[in-house]
């Protein structure tokens, strides 16, 4: 979360981030459009299924 401090990470978008880590094939359903900056690993695009993807 300290890695996002700017854009505002809250401990939700943190889970949903941990999760995406664990299960990779998997994509995240959101209309949060700080997912476009979050990574996983830290440095992994996260697959999203978003109006803005």
């Amino acid at each position: 979360m300290s890695r996002y401090r700017d854009v505002g990470m809250d401990f939700g978008d943190a889970c949903v981030v941990r999760l995406a880590e664990l299960h990779a094939e998997t994509r995240v359903c959101t209309t949060d459009t700080d997912f476009r900056v979050y990574r996983r690993h830290g440095k992994q695009v996260i697959p999203l299924l978003a109006p803005f993807a």
